[in-house]
């Protein structure tokens, strides 16, 4: 068989428990549900940090957050670390990426050969009345609770639509029009269903229609982690109302529904083009949204809604179909399999793992590790990490006295805290040493605030400073000259 094209679709901010696939009557993803019988679905996958820039720079290098020291939304990758879009092209794919990666600074390319949109995170042009065009409001598309308010909420298009749909014609011209001498590897960065909570007045209408109410909105759960509380109240998430919480809910569900119809569209074409034979296809997200769960909104948590994310694999005749598995797996295990499926050299420093045995028909996987870990240090939260070992998750919160344990086995939707009791100490301990081998809370606290001081000058040096032209030394003729011994 011919060497295998590669096309991955991630989107972002997609709740793992929203799809027909994964359980959901809620929500209609008739395009991602078709690939899941298709293919392989994963029901513990977790990325490497609930937030978008560092879980995004660690699915390309395979590096976790404090492997990168990369934590926040401002984190720059060095264009020194290899990621898999390097090697693959090193072996003769053709690296392409459509759309969003988030990539800061200048370097927007970190090993693919081709970009076919640009992001909408620094690198945009947008219309003279903002990104959104003074309709919806700003604090839409951030993480408090202003951005459940009315003027942030509801039916019609937002930007990051606007954006999804021309990355999606681009993604299905290039499979028209690609080069035939090689096999692709074709990454598609979608936006949504990242807030704003802003979708087409049909689905909205159609959500909010079928949506039941959230119950306990706004009320603060008894014996909630103090670190969690913390960052509720940070945010503001008491302070939203039932109302408001329906309303952001149906537009979020419209917004993966309009997700999904793009993703139809490129396998439409896929297919069209007589590439789905040969063309291993995965769809996952960066991170996951609340969307209300435990009453809480956006990322940055390690409740299952924020840091499990949907992921899907499938390769007619090579992988298994309509199979699911269990057992945890991270986005890291994205660039190694990848790597392993092309026959590429190993990516330097990668702490994934090929999921080729738990892809394919002959799937053995009786040593495969059960383990994720995940880790954030977003704004109004301290360092913290989480272990995810089989039946347990376990969440450690640097400045903080206990940590969270929940045993997914038994309390799946995350209710039960056993972080202070006494009859699990031990599996407890175990866990606690293990998630926090060679991370320091207080090392990373350190690391941020040099960053961000770092990062400040030099953006008060570029405001005052624009770039202009590039200019390379031009070498005179006869320089070069060997003198006489």
């Amino acid at each position: 068989m011919n060497h295998p094209n590669f096309l991955i679709i991630l989107s972002d901010q997609h709740n793992p428990h929203l799809a027909g696939c994964a359980g959901s009557n809620l929500v209609r993803t008739p395009n991602l549900d078709r690939l899941a019988t298709a293919g392989v679905s994963f029901d513990s996958a977790y990325c490497p940090a609930p937030l978008c820039v560092p879980s995004r720079m660690a699915f390309m290098t395979g590096q976790y957050p404090c492997d990168l020291q990369i934590w926040t939304n401002e984190g720059v990758l060095d264009s020194h670390t290899p990621t898999f879009a390097h090697q693959l092209s090193l072996a003769g794919w053709e690296t392409t990426l459509c759309g969003r990666m988030h990539f800061n600074g200048p370097d927007q390319h970190h090993g693919f050969e081709h970009r076919l949109a640009g992001d909408v995170s620094g690198a945009a042009n947008p219309a003279p009345g903002g990104l959104f065009e003074d309709v919806w409001s700003s604090a839409g598309c951030g993480q408090q609770y202003t951005g459940l308010l009315d003027d942030a909420v509801g039916p019609g298009q937002a930007g990051y639509a606007a954006y999804d749909a021309d990355v999606t014609v681009r993604a299905c011209t290039y499979l028209r029009e690609r080069p035939t001498d090689r096999p692709f590897c074709l990454i598609v960065g979608m936006l949504l269903p990242h807030n704003p909570y802003v979708c087409p007045p049909s689905l909205f209408e159609e959500y909010m229609d079928s949506l039941p109410p959230l119950e306990d909105v706004g009320i603060l759960p008894d014996g909630e982690h103090p670190a969690v509380r913390a960052l509720r109240q940070y945010r503001g998430a008491d302070r939203i109302t039932p109302e408001q919480a329906r309303r952001a809910r149906a537009a979020y569900f419209g917004l993966i529904t309009l997700m999904d119809e793009n993703l139809g569209r490129i396998l439409d074409e896929l297919s069209a083009q007589g590439l789905d034979d040969n063309t291993v296809v995965a769809y996952t997200s960066d991170h996951g949204d609340m969307a209300g769960e435990h009453g809480l909104w956006w990322k940055d948590c390690f409740y299952e809604g924020s840091v499990r994310v949907p992921m899907v694999w499938s390769w007619p005749k090579q992988f298994r179909t309509d199979s699911r598995v269990p057992t945890a797996v991270s986005l890291l295990d994205v660039g190694e399999t990848l790597i392993d499926l092309a026959g590429a050299e190993p990516l330097p420093g990668s702490r994934g793992h090929t999921l080729r045995p738990l892809l394919t028909t002959e799937a053995e996987a009786t040593d495969w590790p059960d383990v994720a870990f995940a880790e954030t240090c977003a704004l109004g939260q301290r360092p913290a990490r989480m272990i995810r070992s089989g039946r347990w998750k376990l969440n450690v919160y640097h400045g903080y006295e206990h940590p969270q344990l929940f045993d997914l086995e038994t309390d799946p939707d995350e209710n039960r805290d056993l972080g202070t009791s006494p009859d699990h100490a031990e599996v407890r301990q175990e866990l606690l040493t293990r998630v926090m081998d060679n991370w320091s809370g207080e090392k990373i606290e350190q690391q941020v605030r040099q960053h961000s001081a770092g990062r400040a000058i030099v953006r008060k040096w570029t405001a005052n400073h624009p770039a202009g032209q590039s200019e390379r030394w031009a070498m005179p003729a006869g320089v070069n000259y060997r003198a006489k011994e």
